[in-house]
């Protein structure tokens, strides 16, 4: 990345997030979280792409734009058939993975290659591929980005995480990692659960081993510091939706009650999500869940081995930049996209920053163009923060929105909403 390039990108962020002056404490806080926030965070993206592509109804012609994250979604996103996707993200870190992605997915050779660098991610023979099969089609950002070097990797080539477990890196990998050493402290391996055999099992080890653990004096104080949850990417803004959206205005509470649906609410042979949390990576080859052959257990859509010569045959028609979503939204012509992916970012905004996304989403929406975000909280925060001449123009379908919100396997959110574009 150019020192230009990098410049505006640690811009577009601080306008995201920093909403205090630097004096203040929570301007302070804004800031140390933007600070961690320029590395890597999502190693896997945490929302559940099933779920969004039951909600924008993708088809061949659809056009969309989507916030990157860690990418698996995007890539997700193409066993849909759409005819385009743009992934934009603030994180230079996403861009360069996204980017990575999907260039491996054309160039590694076979499945086989493409599952040990994104489903393993702790193989030196992926820095093998990586030299081989990559190295000199990255475009020269990210290239710069993996071959560089930071303190976090004791001075090593960002490269070589995927030779030492990706998943138990990034912001959240550090997170999960620091969560599982807490339990091991009060005497509680988080990876028994997958010995769980039915949703009885499982409702059983959350019971009496994860659920007393948000009662312990140190999980609670930890808990209730801002900071703390930096790993998770939540910001002071929605950190402070989470607590008041709390009936006991507690965040361990918060944490709980969504762990608890990671647990309890779907079976391990059909989750990924709980492995990560659980295990701090997929199910490994040979366990019950699947053929001995191969990867067993769940997958993200983009990793199973039945989707892999798709998503290879589908990659160029994804283009992940480094640009905010409003931003981007204003080079694309008017009435020219049909879906939209906004994450949780709009749990960061103010009212000014949603009035102008809104007002972009609008200008450049189709007739019966689909909208999907999640929220901390379980409301839409749009009523009375956007404009009501924008709202009307759109239908909030609020019964296919809690029940995608109840099927949604990665559990950490309160709400998911679904917008319908009427014309």
């Amino acid at each position: 990345m150019t020192p230009s390039s990098l410049e505006a990108s640690k811009s577009r962020l601080k306008s995201a997030v920093h909403r205090s002056s630097a004096a203040s404490g929570d301007g302070m806080l804004e800031r140390l979280f933007t600070f961690a926030f320029k590395g890597l965070v999502y190693p896997q993206i945490w929302e559940d792409p099933d779920v969004d592509m039951q909600a924008l109804q993708l088809g061949p012609k659809s056009r969309m734009v989507a916030i990157a994250s860690g990418g698996c979604n995007v890539m997700s996103y193409l066993t849909a058939d759409p005819e385009q996707i743009t992934a934009v993200d603030l994180n230079r870190a996403h861009v360069a993975l996204g980017r990575l992605k999907l260039l491996a997915a054309k160039r590694l050779p076979n499945y086989d290659a493409f599952y040990r660098f994104f489903g393993e991610a702790d193989e030196k023979a992926n820095i093998a591929a990586y030299n081989r099969f990559l190295r000199d089609e990255l475009d020269a950002e990210s290239r710069a980005y993996w071959e560089g070097r930071d303190l976090v990797g004791w001075g090593r080539r960002r490269i070589s995480l995927f030779s030492r477990d990706l998943y138990h890196h990034g912001l959240l990998g550090y997170c999960i990692g620091a969560g599982h050493l807490v339990a091991r402290l009060y005497g509680i391996d988080p990876r028994n659960i997958t010995k769980s055999t039915s949703l009885a099992d499982q409702r059983s080890f959350f019971d009496t081993a994860l659920a007393p653990l948000f009662d312990k004096r140190m999980v609670r104080w930890a808990t209730s510091k801002k900071m703390s949850l930096y790993g998770l990417g939540i910001p002071p803004a929605q950190y402070d939706a989470l607590v008041s959206a709390s009936a006991e205005g507690d965040m361990s509470a918060v944490l709980r009650q969504r762990l608890e649906k990671l647990a309890c609410n779907f079976s391990l042979q059909d989750n990924y999500f709980a492995w990560q949390a659980f295990t701090r990576g997929y199910a490994p080859v040979g366990e019950s869940f699947g053929e001995s052959s191969g990867p067993a257990g769940p997958l993200p859509p983009y990793l199973k081995r039945e989707h892999y010569e798709t998503i290879r045959d589908r990659a160029d028609r994804v283009q992940v930049i480094n640009r905010n979503f409003a931003e981007h939204l204003q080079s694309c012509e008017d009435g020219s996209l049909d879906a939209y992916v906004l994450l949780d970012a709009q749990d960061w905004m103010t009212d000014a920053q949603l009035s102008t996304l809104w007002a972009e989403i609008t200008r450049t929406a189709r007739t019966g163009a689909r909208v999907v975000f999640r929220t901390a909280a379980e409301p839409t925060l749009l009523p009375g923060r956007v404009a009501d001449e924008i709202l009307n123009r759109w239908t909030y379908e609020a019964e296919e929105s809690l029940r995608l919100g109840n099927a949604d396997r990665s559990s950490i959110y309160g709400g998911f909403h679904l917008y319908v574009f009427n014309g």
